[in-house]
């Protein structure tokens, strides 16, 4: 085969980093080019297929360095055995890209992760100079998350944060034993160990922002990682455990989980087919209730099934409410914000506003319809002014009425 084009390369480098799904960039410093220097701009908003409050789609360049990789792990469609069509890009090509897609007002920054080729510490070297000739050689102001390699020296990893708005480590699997069959060649201490050394030069850069005006930043918009889901043989309350370990020991952003997908010629201990779709979501909706709602990893634990893991046909606020039926039903005009944030079908902002409310009048059950979605899900769990469920809360076949309908869409509906 002769030399591969740029768009070549871009077609193979922007699918292989499909995978990755760490790419949220919130927390971010602001900065612009208003006064005519520099290039690009960042907001404190999501990047990469997010929506800002004005419903603006915020994106970036998604790509991988290079699909080339010395590592074996099992589920990578990028492995070394894969049999999968490989490509390169250098780091000029990389910023070149990313400036040119920028000044066309495609994208708003850049996500950069990579295979690892030759060594750790050279692949680490390459992302690194991606960021460092972006941000020192075109003044680019733009956001960037970089990808570390938890092998490489520390001190490489340290440059990434200095460039970077956003570094990550992906944990891979949520547990050892998953690491050790199905990614031999990575260490789950070694990981930890890069994810520490990160937090603590977050800590230090924050802490001499504080003593002088001019110190450097350090990944302002912090660190994050990412968990398969169905690789392994981890339930779902394995998955939650780690995740809250993950906040709690490194102070991460983010926790992602990506379900695991078939790649072509896959390894033989490797499932056969993919997880629900709707697993990986209730995964995300129970992280929410650990970071958002007061939930301890063990409460959410106790919304599990008997084999560990979150029910699909209800989300796991629903599931622990019905659990703890004793628990219901809260009074809207009194009980506290803590109690308020357990019912089913009350979001943050809607609690919110029911303790505004409540301040000046009292609340009735059209009142607390008009800030939920579906005040039939609410219905069962409050007190309100002109409303008491009475036997509602103990129905035996609540969680029938209350779990969505399955309902078959028309392909070509008016």
């Amino acid at each position: 085969m002769g030399p591969q084009t740029m768009i070549e390369k871009l077609g193979i480098l922007a699918d292989a980093a499909k995978y990755d799904a760490s790419c949220a960039s919130s927390g971010t410093t602001k900065r612009n080019s208003s006064g005519g220097k520099g290039i690009g701009s960042t907001e404190g908003m999501g990047i990469c297929h997010a929506y800002a409050p004005d419903g603006r789609c915020i994106s970036l360049l998604k790509i991988l360095l290079t699909n080339h990789c010395v590592f074996d792990c099992h589920y990578c469609i990028n492995r070394k055995s894969s049999n999968v069509r490989r490509a390169r890009f250098t780091p000029q090509e990389v910023v070149d890209l990313t400036l040119s897609f920028y000044r066309r007002n495609y994208i708003e920054g850049l996500f950069l992760s990579s295979g690892i080729v030759k060594s750790s510490n050279h692949t680490m070297e390459q992302l690194v100079e991606v960021a460092r000739m972006l941000r020192e050689e075109h003044d680019f102001r733009g956001y960037i998350h970089l990808k570390t390699i938890p092998e490489a020296d520390p001190e490489l990893v340290h440059q990434a944060g200095l460039y970077a708005d956003r570094v990550s480590i992906n944990v891979e699997l949520p547990t050892d034993a998953g690491l050790v069959r199905l990614a031999p060649d990575k260490s789950a201490r070694q990981i930890e160990g890069a994810m520490g050394k990160v937090k603590s030069d977050i800590v230090e850069a924050k802490d001499a922002k504080k003593r002088f005006q001019h110190a450097p930043r350090f990944a302002p918009a912090g660190q994050s990682t990412q968990m398969i889901v169905g690789a392994d043989a981890a339930s779902d309350a394995d998955i939650v455990g780690k995740a809250s370990r993950l906040y709690d020991s490194f102070g991460l952003r983010r926790v992602y989980y990506s379900a695991f997908s078939p790649i072509p010629d896959a390894s033989a201990v490797l499932p056969l087919k993919r997880p629900p779709l709707i697993r990986e979501h209730r995964l995300y909706q129970s992280d929410w209730l650990m970071r958002f709602y007061g939930y301890k990893p063990a409460e959410v634990m106790q919304a599990t099934e008997a084999d560990g893991n979150l029910p699909l046909d209800i989300d796991p606020k629903l599931a622990w409410a019905l659990k703890f039926r004793e628990r219901f039903p809260v009074d809207v005009n009194r009980a506290p914000k803590e109690a308020l944030l357990r019912v089913p079908g009350l979001g943050v902002r809607a609690v919110q506003r029911i303790l505004a409310s409540r301040r000046h009048r009292t609340m009735r059950l059209d009142d607390v319809a008009k800030l939920t979605v579906s005040i039939a899900k609410v219905r069962p769990f409050i007190v309100a002014a002109d409303w008491r469920p009475v036997l509602l809360t103990d129905r035996a076949d609540l969680r029938a009425l209350l779990a969505p309908r399955q309902e078959q869409l028309e392909l070509f509906a008016a």
